[in-house]
């Protein structure tokens, strides 16, 4: 079901550790006379966002209610634990589960993993937070086991992480209200699957036709003003042997013979 009104902005929300720089860039190359707003969301609160209309759609972390959104799974990250700098992990490159069974490993309530059982020791307490729970690594109270986006946006010069090989993957998606599924969420979905702007199953763009329709109109200008290729200013008087492809060039009629005195 597509959605006759618009707004006049799109709201894009988006939750720690995904990057929509990219889908962005195209949509102002596009759509420049719709701004698009991003809206940052603790990932507990993405889908909140959406069924409340705070934004028309959102970069989320799987799973999905399916009864109310629609889902577009877009990547699966690497999940990595996060250690101090000078732990003993960071002599390899990979680790398991089974290596933690030793070390406590932090849990926060915005966990994106989805455990049945957290691998490790549990930390006296949870961490509200996976910033929180950075702020306690560094401060070596445990370990952190997180997707790689999220070691990555929470770097410091004091932390290392490395490939955790078994453990469950974060899926990162494009989420919205099925029943919302207005223009400017098809258009966006058009560039978050890599359709271009002339594609079949995306919207036609006015100022995309008119754009085209004006470069058409300068080709059409420019081949009435100069002869085509393989046509000489000669050739269309009936010159050498130039006469209208597929036919026979006519001889060239003979004058009266003059007289000899």
């Amino acid at each position: 079901m597509t959605g006759s009104e618009e707004t006049p902005s799109f709201r894009l929300a988006y939750v720690p550790g995904v990057t929509p720089t990219k889908w962005v860039r195209i949509w102002n190359e596009r759509l420049p006379g719709i701004p698009l707003e991003l809206v940052a969301t603790p990932p507990a609160e993405a889908y909140d966002v959406l069924r409340d209309g705070g934004a028309d759609a959102g970069f989320v972390r799987l799973p999905v209610d399916r009864t109310y959104f629609s889902a577009i799974p877009l990547y699966t990250e690497t999940t990595v634990v996060v250690v101090p700098k000078d732990h003993l992990f960071t002599a390899a490159d990979e680790i398991t589960t089974e290596e933690l069974a030793d070390e406590i490993v932090l849990h926060p309530l915005d966990d994106t993993l989805g455990w049945e059982r957290p691998p490790g020791q549990p930390a006296f307490e949870r961490p509200a937070t996976t910033a929180d729970a950075i702020e306690l690594v560094a401060a070596g109270i445990g370990l952190l086991v997180v997707p790689q986006s999220l070691a990555r946006l929470y770097h410091r010069k004091d932390l290392k992480y490395r490939t955790l090989t078994d453990a469950p993957q974060s899926q990162v998606a494009l989420a919205w209200p099925e029943e919302r599924t207005t223009d400017q969420v098809e258009d966006f979905i058009g560039i978050v699957r890599g359709r271009t702007v002339n594609s079949t199953r995306g919207r036609a763009r006015p100022e995309a036709t008119d754009r085209q329709g004006a470069k058409d109109g300068a080709r059409q200008k420019a081949a009435g003003g100069r002869p085509r290729a393989g046509q000489g200013a000669r050739g269309t008087r009936g010159g050498s042997g130039a006469g209208k492809p597929g036919k026979a060039a006519k001889p060239a009629r003979r004058g009266k013979p003059r007289r000899r005195s």
